[in-house]
């Protein structure tokens, strides 16, 4: 254990979701020392939130690491791969803004063992988007919605299709949608039932939820039934 980071390896056999490194804040040496640590553990490790700066102290520290610096997520080693039978998750994505949020969500959600897709770019300003892929959107035994501005596509989501939601309200917007709060209000007051919420930018909390209420242990079984 590093002098500096009580790192919870254990939180996944205890809860079914394993402990990330959340990097904002943190040293990139305090960062290495828990990556040294998983190391030798041969564990992988899901970091967020890490700047490139971040990731090259890392690198040059002799660390493997994949780093996807749009949505600034770092994966340590080697997650196994979603078994066969995973259970999907839709992730829709309003904007092309949204995306690095909607990233996080893939990324954290195929590290726990779920099959992420992307809908990217479906926004309501062009309806004809979302209807035009309703029906495949019916096929995912849940959906993580990543909107900003008003974040209307959470209602209208949860008003076309009989799938829980998972709504992501993001910080993309200006003048009263600035910082995310009109979005998340919208998640949280929307008149549409079967929509739930997670912080503003938390594609992470979001991949965690649906690994939860999809009941995938910690091998990536589902443990309740599912369709897909």
């Amino acid at each position: 254990m590093t002098p500096h980071t009580r790192f919870d390896w254990d939180r996944a056999k205890r809860t079914g979701v394993p402990e990330a490194i959340y990097a904002e804040g943190k040293t990139a040496k305090q960062i290495i020392d828990t990556l040294r640590e998983a190391e030798a553990r041969q564990q992988a490790v899901l970091l967020t939130r890490l700047s490139a700066e971040q990731a090259q102290a890392i690198a040059a520290a002799g660390l493997t690491l994949a780093y996807h610096p749009g949505c600034r997520v770092g994966i340590f080693g080697s997650p196994a791969d979603p078994p066969a039978g995973a259970p999907t998750v839709g992730i829709v994505v309003a904007g092309t803004a949204d995306l690095p949020v909607a990233e996080e969500a893939e990324k954290s959600a195929a590290f726990f063992g779920l099959n992420p897709i992307v809908y990217a770019d479906v926004g309501v300003a062009g309806l004809w988007r979302l209807q035009g892929i309703a029906d495949d959107l019916r096929r995912h035994p849940l959906l993580i919605a990543v909107a900003g501005m008003e974040a209307a596509l959470f209602s209208v989501l949860a008003g076309l299709l009989p799938t829980p939601i998972i709504a992501v309200p993001t910080s993309v917007g200006y003048g009263v949608a600035a910082g995310g709060t009109l979005a998340l209000h919208a998640a949280l007051g929307g008149c549409a039932p079967g929509v739930v919420a997670v912080n503003i930018d938390n594609g992470f909390g979001a991949a965690a939820a649906a690994r939860k209420i999809l009941g995938v242990t910690e091998t990536g079984q589902p443990t309740k039934a599912h369709h897909g």
